[in-house]
């Protein structure tokens, strides 16, 4: 097939839930994608996140060829190796959450630690912040805070409020002895890449331990590297409840997990379950891809790498920028326009990246661009901020 052909058959038989970009992706490389007459994209969205050690990495192909030919699928009722390797590699990269669930997404993962602060607490209510982002299903949704996302699918699930983002006071007067979590994004990708303050979440920990709520943080984007630690809350000195994850974890094999802490009681056989999580294939990938970012240090190139492109970023001279601002390889650009057609433009020149929201421009590149792709990306972003577009 060629790409009009491709293009014709989606729009065609999609079910109309996506935005159809006229472009047809077929082969990735590290971070760069390619179309099938070999044009060159650099990708600056990494799947919305979920490349983090780059596409068609070897190291996952053949975790994935080997593991595919032994035995794919496995309820967690039976005990596995992959799974147990796993299960300890995943638990030793933070403190105190020993536990782990593992599901097939980001919004499952929340799904599960929603029910489970629920189930452990005995109360309903769940406290979630403005701007945030944290699935589409009917109780991730929930505590979705934007309303383009929710509107239609009310009544969604009673309990959930939403108190402005890094403002402990507000926090603090919403907390009360009927809540079961607060849930919160380290750094807030959608709502338009906003990180928290450190005061912040010490804060929510203290209050949520004060008033017996569980503290869920939610890691799904941040997770595994992106913003120079394994994990985003680990820049805080804080430990969560439940920490949701996913994206990246299996290399970019669909997989979820939420590591548990102590205080989370009551997980009794049956009263959650996944039939794909866990299961063997994906757990192969992700023992491979935590072995790559630890081998390869990524968190470390995160660091660096996100460290040089935001000083590089904030010395464009453009009148059309208002903020850089960002942690690691996780950035926004928020300009005083909207970023739709500059969004466009940056395609035509060969470069991917996502928005969040109407006026940031988000950089999520793979861990693995090299320092030659980000001075070529600033060249590129410097030109096209530049532009009158009306």
């Amino acid at each position: 097939m060629n790409d009009n052909e491709i293009f014709a058959i989606e729009n065609k038989h999609s079910s109309g839930t996506y935005t159809k970009q006229p472009l047809v992706i077929v082969r990735g490389q590290g971070a760069s994608l390619f179309t099938a007459d070999g044009t060159e994209y650099l990708d600056c969205s990494s799947g919305h996140g979920v490349a983090n050690l780059g596409h068609a990495h070897p190291k996952i192909a053949e975790a994935l060829y080997k593991q595919a030919s032994t035995l794919v699928t496995l309820f967690e009722t039976f005990p596995n190796d992959q799974r147990a390797m796993l299960m300890e590699k995943i638990t030793s990269l933070v403190d105190g959450l020993d536990r782990v669930f593992f599901c097939n997404s980001g919004t499952e993962a929340v799904e599960a630690a929603l029910k489970f602060a629920r189930l452990s607490t005995g109360r309903k209510n769940v406290i979630a912040a403005k701007r945030a982002f944290h699935g589409r299903t009917y109780g991730s949704l929930s505590a979705t805070f934007n309303k383009k996302y929710r509107e239609g699918f009310e009544p969604l699930v009673p309990g959930f409020s939403h108190v402005a983002y890094n403002n402990i006071e507000a926090l603090d007067k919403a907390v009360t002895d009927e809540t079961a979590a607060v849930i919160l994004e380290v750094v807030q990708g959608e709502g338009g890449v906003y990180p928290a303050n450190k005061e912040y979440i010490q804060e929510a920990r203290r209050i949520c331990d004060e008033r017996g709520a569980l503290f869920i943080v939610d890691e799904i984007q941040t997770g595994f590297g992106r913003t120079g630690k394994m994990f985003a809350i680990q820049h805080f000195g804080v430990t969560p409840d439940l920490l949701t994850c996913a994206k990246s974890l299996a290399g970019g094999v669909p997989m979820g997990a939420v590591l548990i802490g102590k205080k989370v009681q009551n997980l009794t056989p049956g009263v959650h379950g996944s039939t794909f999580g866990g299961n063997p294939l994906s757990c192969a990938a992700a023992n491979t891809a935590l072995t790559i970012m630890e081998d390869e240090d990524l968190p470390g190139q995160a660091e660096a790498k996100g460290n040089y492109l935001i000083e590089k970023l904030k010395k464009i001279e453009s009148s059309n920028i208002r903020e850089v601002r960002g942690l690691g390889l996780m950035i926004g650009i928020e300009i005083k326009q909207k970023v739709s057609p500059y969004i466009k433009i940056l395609q035509e020149k060969k470069i991917i990246v996502l928005n969040a929201g109407m006026t940031v421009i988000r950089l999520l590149p793979p861990l693995v661009i090299s320092y030659e792709q980000i001075d070529h990306l600033v060249d590129v972003l410097a030109e096209v901020l530049n532009m009158v577009v009306e």
